[in-house]
């Protein structure tokens, strides 16, 4: 089904289009010229079966090529490893070098306040050295930020302060400002809110925005916040400052030497050591380095990294105690602390989130480290401003030293950062930094990067943040999940049976267990992980579904579950076996579009395309993420794909997080494939497929292979014949199919009820 680079090169090497392509590899080696006689009609035919169908997106899936050795673990204890010594902040003495970064859910008005006290209270408990809370309220005088849910008055920082501090852990908390409005420029629309100007203020709206800054940390000291960190990177009004794109002013603030770019912030840093006593500790988050993702390539009034060493300079010498560095793209806010998201979907990395792509050897100066699918992405570069400071350095993008022990380790160990900061992975798993110390790797509940944690919305479109993985995580102390993250022991030990060994029934399983249950797992088929390892397959490693994979069944392992391979229940096998209470969660059922396959159309569901042999010409039937994934694998390997989607053009890839499908879509798009929204197809023909959509009208279109990967159906049949006395819940896909993070809460939540 797929073809080697090797074998497209040869194909692709006879005639002048051929040696073009194959150039664009640099494989001079590998080029096969063949002489005009010997060109004949068979050998050309030959020659284009071995070219791909699609050119454009394999040459696309086959830039800024990935090597994923790099999570090998070699480390033999965590605890003995520099990520476990002690740092200096200010006059802070942080026990660990991980760091909770400033981020999570506290800015939102469904977030309960009992529920972000525990959530930060777990982090502490859970390891992380120092914790910075987000700034989720508006705490100034001049310039109120209307997305800011809290005032002064009910902001309960003192509250979150007292919980870290009760856990022996130091809190700060960040200041940022963004889409404020200055001089009547109002950040109202997306394009303004990435593009507010240094200039758009006058001198006097400058230094009242500067008294902002320095009173508001004045009171979050009283309120027993231990640091500051202001944010200048990425759309705040620090970073318009720091960078010659968004500063026109011609006075002493203006971009003409270092020293003036950095003003505005050495008089904000001055002023709450004034306030805060000289001691007081206060950390500038800047970009590292800046890119234009929004017009590849015109980078010329973009930040180097050559001028972020001396402004990390000048940042020092005004009083800074520590940096942190993060990525600097122009358009896309979310990938400035989340730039793996350039790495999301199969054969797509370096997507900009509109319809280019990255070339990391030349784009970011080359200096990222854009082989190991976006982790640790700006360590090389963070080592780089390292060098030039002697205050702490950290940086982010996925610091998941679990995920990459060796890679991690020898990172730091080199001194190419002080600290690491991250949130998905912690809100994950808020026990990571212990496990981790442990070395309990196995146990840590992995991030998949899926960013279903940040700004995404469910089915209806609603605002809506939740994690795949971790099912507590904006739904503890809410009416789902009212006790709160602990999971509670039973009053009384009860007999489980638990159906199907996917991702809900693993995760079901080891909670009802967890909570004291005697617990007996079923799986039709010989391993466990239901979807998960087609998933695996078909998206690439990047969202770590293997380690995910590994997690749940040793969580079985530690909680004694019993697990039965190769069993397929009956509802007879239930009522003998009499369980106290049956959880199914077998997955929902493939539809089937009832067409017949001819000579020159095959037709095959989307759970076979791993072993069917498919044409050039592929059209998927369905639009869900299923759809859109193997979209991008078939893709990758050169074919031409159609989608052909019951449901309107907003829905494609519905069941993927907002940001995940902002990555995706356009890249689908823009390596040709067509979808074709409000369709049905109509026929199957010899080589063709005939569908009617909103054009009115018949469209034939060429079609080798049909694929059916329309949405799952619910699959409850197998306890309509249980016995009544015994309690049944159907969890995941089987009662209504959509995600894996819903299937995973609803198994918890069904598990926390037994």
């Amino acid at each position: 089904m797929s073809i080697t680079r090797r074998e497209f090169l040869k194909g692709t090497a006879a005639g002048a289009a051929g040696l073009a392509v194959a150039g664009l590899f640099g494989a001079g080696k590998e080029k096969t010229v063949i002489a005009a006689e010997e060109t004949t009609e068979a050998a050309a035919a030959a020659e284009a079966a071995q070219q791909p169908a699609n050119v454009q997106a394999f040459l696309s899936a086959n830039l800024n090529p990935q090597d994923y050795d790099y999570t090998q673990n070699d480390v033999e204890d965590f605890a003995k490893t520099k990520i476990f010594e002690p740092w200096q902040f200010g006059p802070l003495t942080i026990e660990n070098r991980i760091v909770k970064s400033a981020a999570g859910s506290a800015y939102l008005p469904t977030a309960k306040k009992e529920e972000i006290i525990a959530e930060y209270t777990n982090w502490a408990k859970g390891g992380a050295g120092l914790i910075w809370i987000e700034d989720f309220a508006n705490l100034y005088t001049n310039y109120p930020a209307s997305y800011k849910v809290y005032s002064r008055e009910d902001c309960y920082v003192s509250d979150i302060a007292a919980a870290i501090h009760a856990e022996g852990k130091f809190c700060g908390y960040q200041l940022s400002l963004m889409g404020a409005s200055f001089s009547g420029f109002d950040a109202s629309t997306a394009e303004e809110y990435a593009s507010a100007h240094a200039d758009d203020m006058t001198l006097e709206e400058l230094k009242k925005l500067q008294e902002d800054f320095i009173d508001a940390a004045k009171f979050l000291k009283e309120q027993g916040v231990d640091a500051i960190e202001i944010n200048a990177a990425g759309n705040n009004i620090g970073q318009a400052f720091l960078s010659r794109n968004r500063n026109a002013r011609t006075d002493e603030y203006g971009p003409q030497s270092i020293e003036n770019r950095v003003r505005f912030l050495r008089e904000i840093i001055e002023g709450i050591k004034e306030v805060n006593g000289k001691d007081f500790p206060v950390q500038i988050l800047i970009n590292v380095i800046e890119e234009n993702d929004k017009d590849l390539g015109q980078r010329a009034s973009f930040t180097t990294a050559e001028e972020n060493q001396m402004i990390a300079k000048e940042l020092e010498n005004a009083g800074a105690d520590a940096l942190h560095l993060r990525l600097g793209p122009y358009a896309m806010h979310v990938a400035e602390f989340a730039s793996d998201l350039y790495f999301t979907g199969y054969g797509i990395n370096g997507t900009t989130a509109m319809g280019t792509q990255f070339d990391f050897s030349k784009h970011f100066q080359g200096k990222l480290i854009a082989n190991h699918s976006g982790c640790g992405l700006n360590m090389n570069i963070a080592g780089e401003v390292k060098s030039a400071v002697s205050i702490p350095v950290g940086t982010v993008t996925y610091m998941d030293p679990a995920h990459a022990p060796n890679y991690f380790v020898e990172a730091i160990d080199a001194e190419k950062f002080d600290f690491m900061l991250m949130t998905r992975p912690m809100i994950a798993d808020p026990e990571y930094v212990n496990k981790l110390k442990e070395n309990r790797i196995d146990e840590i509940r992995p991030c998949n990067r899926c960013l279903s944690c940040h700004f995404d919305t469910d089915k209806e479109g609603n605002f809506y943040e939740h994690c795949r993985v971790n099912a507590c995580h904006m739904r503890a102390y809410h009416d789902e999940m009212p006790e709160g993250y602990d999971v509670v022991p039973a009053e009384t030990a009860k007999k489980v049976m638990v159906i199907g060994g996917g991702p809900a029934g693993m995760e079901a399983a080891h909670i009802a267990a967890q909570r004291g249950h005697t617990v007996t797992l079923y799986e039709k088929n010989g391993y466990l992980g239901g979807l998960l390892p087609f998933a695996n397959t078909i998206k690439g490693p990047h969202e770590n579904l293997s380690e995910y994979m590994t997690y749940l069944k040793k969580e079985l392992e530690v909680y004694n579950v019993t697990v039965e391979t190769g069993t397929e229940v009956t509802a007879e096998m239930i009522n003998e076996a009499a369980p106290d209470a049956v959880i199914l969660a077998v997955g929902g059922v493939r539809d089937t579009l009832g067409l017949e396959a001819t000579a020159g159309t095959s037709i095959v569901s989307i759970a076979d395309i791993m072993t069917a042999e498919l044409g050039d010409n592929v059209v998927i039937y369905g639009g869900g993420a299923q759809a859109v994934d193997v979209t991008m694998y078939l893709q990758a390997q050169g074919k031409n794909v159609t989608i052909i989607m019951p449901d309107a053009e907003a829905a494609l890839d519905k069941e993927q997080s907002s940001w995940v499908r902002t990555f995706v879509k356009p890249m689908i798009y823009a390596r040709g494939t067509n979808v074709w929204p409000n369709a049905q197809i109509v026929s199957v023909g010899d080589g063709e497929v005939t569908f009617l959509g909103d054009a009115g009208v018949n469209l034939t279109i060429k079609c080798d292979t049909l694929v059916e990967a329309m949405d799952m159906l619910p699959n409850t049949s197998l306890l309509d014949g249980v016995d009544s006395a015994i309690a049944t819940y159907a969890v995941g896909d089987c009662k209504e199919p959509w995600n894996i993070a819903e299937a995973v809460a609803t198994a918890n939540i069904a598990a926390r009820n037994i």
